[in-house]
């Protein structure tokens, strides 16, 4: 029923449930692309979960991607690197010291980056990086994805509360 969820079934042109075909695939893959964010990283689950239960299919058959654009730019002298997130920003500024003072910019979002730049580094086959959604237990994925996404909000309050101390940074 939700309109963006149906153009997207609508636009991969294989169907859902009973009616999935994935030879009617449009596309060899789906790419999910977001901001590098927390909101980013939201809506990124959301899709997947949403895909996870109605097209698993797409999943099985190795046909889901999530794009990784950089949060970070770093530039130090006359070279640009691109930085995925803080521990990625980091490892960059420690392997080249003494180069130049660092600049450092962190994005907002996918809108806030130069057409060239979002090609370079998240749209272009060639430089771009990009993580296969796999499933190696579907035991454990489908409690996590459950007690995440599920409608009782007791098994997400246990579920975040449980693993609160492994948390090392938070984007809020």
């Amino acid at each position: 029923e939700n309109k963006e969820l149906s153009d997207l079934v609508t636009a991969l042109g294989c169907g859902i449930g009973k009616s999935f075909d994935i030879t009617r695939l449009r596309y060899g893959r789906v790419i999910i692309l977001a901001d590098a964010d927390s909101d980013g990283n939201h809506i990124a689950t959301l899709l997947l979960t949403f895909i996870y239960r109605h097209i698993p299919q797409l999943i099985q058959e190795g046909k889901v991607y999530l794009a990784q654009p950089p949060l970070y730019r770093v530039d130090i002298g006359k070279d640009t690197f691109w930085a995925l997130d803080e521990a990625d920003k980091q490892r960059i500024l420690h392997g080249r010291k003494g180069r130049g003072t660092p600049e450092i910019t962190r994005f907002k979002g996918l809108g806030e980056m130069m057409p060239k730049v979002l090609w370079e580094t998240t749209l272009n086959p060639r430089t771009r990086r990009l993580l296969k959604v796999e499933i190696f237990d579907h035991i454990v994925t489908d409690r996590v994805i459950n007690e995440l996404m599920g409608k009782d909000a007791s098994a997400r309050f246990r579920f975040i509360m449980e693993r609160a101390e492994e948390a090392e940074e938070l984007d809020v």
